[in-house]
């Protein structure tokens, strides 16, 4: 079993911020100087922001911070804040007048959690950004978890609460770590110990994916089905922006192994990667542990609350 956080990879800070009454909250990841950066966006309704700069066909190779919030795509204004953060710390790609931060983003769904009129902000994110911290390793209800569910098939009444989860490894010198924010419309199982961690439970019996097709199509109310798992994995070591991309779609496949049904129409699972190219590793190893350390992050987050 994997523990340690994403923050043991060295140079890593995070930090969070929420609003616990309102059920929502942001997650800001930031890498240290000399980084590359990849995504891979799967599912049907994902929303995100400066994802395309990663594509290899584009300049940027260097990245100033992530950010994971709920809020729907009124969250991604949340990235506004962190942008400000980082400039006020002369952090940025350098366009002469001053630094631009490039910060990718991504956002969840919890507006149907508590409150649908309150949504992480720029100064959300900007208070994130400032508690940003090497040693932060809060897991559960914090941050873009807090407003998370998941096992959504029998409706969002019957669903199971979730979070923000963690973990890390460290294999052949080389420390792969991931930080999730799960907050699926499927199951979720524990690959290691083989058992599930979350179902819709109806008249006191859990209710697996399998039982709830076979009952028919639950009739959801508008706008109260969507979900979206949101993940950093990174690694010391080192990768090319291009390597980087397939690892991310690589990684998916530990959201595959915890998360049933995943990557659904109801879903905008997003995973970035970043290598802070400290070590050198084989691309063969990072392929094999991302995706573990990332399936282990996703039990974490419902093993914490």
């Amino acid at each position: 079993m994997y523990s340690g956080y994403i923050t043991d990879v060295k140079g890593i800070a995070v930090g969070h911020e929420e609003n616990r009454e309102k059920g929502t909250g942001v997650t800001v990841i930031l890498p240290p100087k000399g980084n590359t950066a990849g995504v891979d966006v799967r599912g049907g309704a994902p929303g995100t922001r400066e994802c395309v700069l990663l594509n290899p066909a584009y300049a940027v190779d260097e990245v100033h911070g992530f950010v994971l919030s709920g809020g729907s795509a009124f969250g991604l204004e949340a990235a506004s804040g962190v942008m400000r953060g980082l400039r006020e710390d002369n952090i940025g790609f350098d366009v002469g007048v001053g630094v631009v931060p490039i910060v990718p983003s991504a956002v969840l769904f919890d507006l149907t959690y508590k409150s649908a009129d309150v949504w992480p902000d720029q100064a959300m994110g900007l208070s994130a950004h400032k508690k940003a911290s090497t040693e932060e390793n809060r897991q559960g209800i914090v941050g873009a978890g807090t407003g998370a569910t998941v096992a959504k098939s029998m409706g969002v009444e019957h669903a199971v609460k979730s979070g923000i989860g963690s973990a890390s490894i460290k294999v052949e010198g080389v420390t792969f770590s991931a930080i999730v924010a799960v907050n699926a419309f499927g199951n979720i199982y524990d690959v290691e110990e083989e058992k599930w961690l979350a179902e819709p439970v109806v008249d006191g019996k859990a209710v697996s994916i399998e039982e709830a097709l076979a009952k028919g199509r639950v009739d959801f109310e508008k706008g109260k089905h969507q979900n979206t798992t949101l993940a950093v994995v990174a690694t010391d070591g080192t990768f090319s922006k291009t390597e980087l991309c397939k690892l991310a779609s690589i990684s998916h496949n530990g959201l595959a192994r915890s998360i049933v049904p995943v990557h659904t129409s109801l879903d905008g699972d997003t995973i970035f990667t970043v290598a802070t190219n400290a070590k050198e590793c084989d691309v063969q190893l990072a392929e094999v542990y991302m995706p573990k350390v990332l399936a282990r992050a996703v039990a974490n987050a419902l093993l914490s609350i």
